[in-house]
């Protein structure tokens, strides 16, 4: 694809169609020739996905078309299975050829294709939570404490459970922000148990009981599993890019967000190794970081011009149900209808669909 008025326009493929992904694509489409190879043909908002399922329509704004945003970009939807010096492999059999190379695939997610068989699926988790008198939700960290909120607020007369691993919940924030989110859902009557597990192999929700680590037996309806999802890098363990990986499968990032020795290729996102909570607006930030340095590479500017990345300090807010929320800053906690009001109506969607160049509704 030549982009016009552009002499010399460099092939740059973004490999991971999230938020990081997207908004880097979206930045470049119209300076270079940009090639988007994600699993799926959609950009998905996980953050929203909760409300999702408590509102299946929701997800009508949450589920973007990559085609919706990217005009003038080439958009394959295929797996990436290799990376090369010079291309990037997918399980099709085809190769893309690259003078850049972005990595922004995430911790997995969706495997779901098509943007009209993810709308079903939140649909089904609407009927399915609709239909059950008690809900075992299992992991205490951002996910489950959201997806317990969201039931609660919509569907007080439903039992909820939480089984979290951990000594308290939310781990990820200081201990006074997960005491009064602990202390609020405990208002809701959600009944949390700390410092156990479920075995996930032994689970049969037909049978509606499940077995705690300490023996503790627990009945509900329906169970869902929100503990972490493991980084999305299974492709690159027999690549190029196989020893730039750390132990936990993360891409080791420079200054600059460029792959530690690679001069081209670059990391944005949940992928790469940089000290700081993962989310959706700091992935937003490497990506505006990258999408300056690519532009002043393919201007030919030396690397001492090109931007450094600041890691994001502690920052994060947990939704509580559609009107309520827990955040965390530098500076302290704040808790209920104020941060609700940052982030819980709306839980930014209008926001990052605008940054996608679309209208917010």
């Amino acid at each position: 694809m030549a982009v016009s008025g552009v002499e010399t326009s460099k092939r740059v493929v973004v490999v991971g169609g999230g938020i990081a992904g997207g908004i880097i694509a979206k930045t470049l489409q119209s300076r270079s020739e940009v090639t988007l190879i994600d699993s799926k043909e959609y950009l998905e908002i996980p953050w929203a996905q909760l409300r999702s399922m408590i509102e299946p329509s929701f997800a009508e704004r949450t589920l973007i078309k990559h085609s919706e945003y990217l005009t003038n970009a080439t958009i394959i939807t295929s797996h990436a299975t290799n990376v090369t010096n010079h291309h990037v492999q997918t399980d099709d059999g085809q190769a893309f050829p690259f003078d850049y190379l972005v990595v922004a695939t995430g911790h997995a997610g969706s495997t779901k294709v098509n943007r009209k068989d993810r709308l079903k699926h939140f649909q089904q988790d609407y009927e399915k939570i609709k239909a059950s008198n008690s809900i075992l939700i299992i992991g205490g960290g951002p996910t489950g404490v959201e997806l317990a909120g969201e039931i609660a607020v919509d569907f007080p007369e439903k039992k909820v459970t939480i089984v979290h691993k951990g000594p308290r919940l939310i781990e990820f924030v200081g201990p006074k922000a997960s005491r009064k989110t602990f202390n609020w859902l405990i208002k809701k009557k959600v009944e949390v148990i700390l410092e156990q597990t479920v075995d996930l192999q032994s689970i049969s929700e037909g049978e509606g009981v499940y077995v705690t680590s300490d023996g503790e037996t627990i009945s509900a309806d329906c169970h869902f599993v929100c503990v972490g999802k493991p980084v999305a890098s299974s492709w690159l363990h027999d690549s190029i890019l196989k020893q730039s990986l750390d132990k936990k499968g993360r891409l080791m990032v420079d200054a600059n967000l460029r792959v530690r020795g690679r001069n081209n290729i670059f990391a944005i996102g949940d992928i790469t190794d940089i000290h700081e909570l993962k989310q959706g607006f700091v992935a937003e930030k490497h990506a505006l970081v990258v999408a300056k340095n690519l532009q002043l590479l393919m201007r030919g500017a030396p690397d001492k011009k090109l931007e450094t990345y600041t890691p994001s300090p502690p920052i994060a807010l947990v939704s509580l149900g559609r009107k309520e929320a827990v955040a965390q800053y530098p500076f302290g906690t704040l808790f209920g209808w104020v941060p609700g009001l940052i982030k819980s109506k709306d839980l930014f969607v209008g926001k990052t669909r605008k940054t996608l160049g679309l209208k917010s509704t």
